[in-house]
């Protein structure tokens, strides 16, 4: 019998840095994909599959450069997570909420002229 893989238990919390670390894998996923679209593999072969196939044919792109990020990519998305480090950002929202308080609405007063 196989043994099952080794899984992260659902209540280890993530590591220090994922949500930055997964905005800049995004990123370089972008970045890749308008690559990828700019080489031209984005682009149906013309193998009959009709309209459908051209709309897909984006989502298939996606895969593709997500994959590739997460797989190293081109380095952009480790660049961003380093250069970031070494500035000090931190990893996520501040505890405390949004940075700046919620507008708000304007008064009766504020309309007088």
């Amino acid at each position: 019998m196989i043994p099952p893989a080794a899984t992260p238990s659902p209540t280890a919390p993530p590591p220090a840095g994922a949500p930055l670390r997964e905005a800049a894998l995004r990123l370089e996923a972008a970045f890749l994909k308008e690559m990828l679209s700019a080489a031209g593999l984005g682009r149906p072969p013309g193998l009959g599959g009709g309209a459908g196939e051209a709309q897909f044919a984006s989502f298939l792109l996606d895969a593709q450069a997500l994959a590739m990020a997460r797989a190293g990519g081109v380095g952009l998305a480790q660049s961003i997570v380093e250069a970031l480090a070494r500035q000090g950002t931190p990893a996520g929202p501040p505890p405390g909420g949004p940075a700046q308080p919620p507008r708000q609405p304007p008064t009766e007063a504020s309309h007088a002229g």
